[in-house]
């Protein structure tokens, strides 16, 4: 039985379980942990501008003989995390596959130990999806946690990194240096990287709620150098200072946040991005592609 605890109004006592459950305001998260938060970014919005299949085209011969192994970082709750998983593998709603896990495997994870426990309580791909609570910025429990996972496959690196909407938050909390030290970890984890950016006005935003709350502002906001277009200032960090290529922009979107797809050097000189792709991005007229 759940233990019960003292109310401070009134003397009565109720169990755990009849607690209401943690409820943040949107300002209360500093760190995006918000609950529910498809519930006003909908993962449809990102799949809509993603080609189902990407992952197949950009590893033509892993699902045959080792899984794609992916990274998703700020997996929040999880459901965009499900969403790219079924996306990518083509699954309908109510589907499963015994074998995706094969093809597909995920490590998903989250600053919010609470957020991660709905994650894996309500994940319909238990053998393919994976979710751990790490706070990433942790170099320490992120080497342990990360090269646990890549040994049980023999792996070193990811195929292939997710960062939705993540990168504000960790500037926010971690300033100019903080940020190019987080793109820096991801650039040497992934072969591949999609990144979603904040745009400034999401961090204004971002800081006004916090205000609006009573709370401390964030420790970095009116320091930060790195400013301006958020999505040109990823490119040139990652680009520029780690090593990676701008593959491909996939358009923007409603919320006005534009999905790049980088690329390391390492993996142009082995793996050439498929002409089918580029042509059919061509024929969309939604996908933009830079090549060197």
């Amino acid at each position: 039985m759940a233990a019960s605890t003292e109310q401070a109004t009134g003397g009565v006592e109720k169990t755990a379980a009849e607690e209401k459950p943690r409820v943040l305001e949107p300002g209360a998260a500093p760190f995006g942990n918000f609950p529910h938060y498809s519930r006003f970014h909908p993962p449809e919005q990102r799949l809509r501008l993603l080609p189902p299949e990407l992952l197949r085209r950009l590893f033509p011969q892993s699902s045959e003989t080792r899984p794609i192994l992916g990274l998703d970082v700020g997996c929040n709750s999880g459901d965009l995390s499900v969403a790219l998983y079924k996306h990518f593998l083509s699954l309908h709603d109510g589907e499963t596959c015994s074998d995706a896990s094969r093809e597909l495997h995920l490590l998903c994870c989250d600053i919010d130990p609470v957020l991660v426990e709905r994650a894996e309580k309500e994940c319909p791909f238990p053998d393919g999806l994976t979710f751990i609570t790490l706070d990433f910025m942790n170099q320490r429990t992120r080497k342990v946690l990360l090269s646990s996972f890549l040994s049980q496959f023999g792996r070193s690196v990811f195929d292939i990194g997710f960062c939705m909407s993540v990168t504000m938050w960790i500037h926010l909390n971690h300033g100019d240096q903080g940020l190019w030290e987080f793109l820096a970890h991801l650039s040497s984890l992934c072969r591949y990287l999609l990144v979603e950016p904040q745009p400034w006005k999401c961090y204004r935003a971002a800081a006004r709620r916090l205000r609006k709350l009573g709370l401390h502002d964030f420790d970095h906001f009116r320091s930060l150098a790195i400013r301006g277009d958020m999505a040109s200032q990823i490119v040139h960090i990652l680009t520029q200072d780690h090593g990676m290529e701008l593959v491909c922009c996939f358009g923007n979107t409603n919320w006005d946040r534009s999905l790049l797809l980088f690329r390391t050097k390492q993996a142009t000189e082995t793996q050439p991005i498929p002409e089918s792709l580029i042509e059919e991005g061509k024929e969309r007229n939604r996908i933009r592609f830079w090549r060197q």
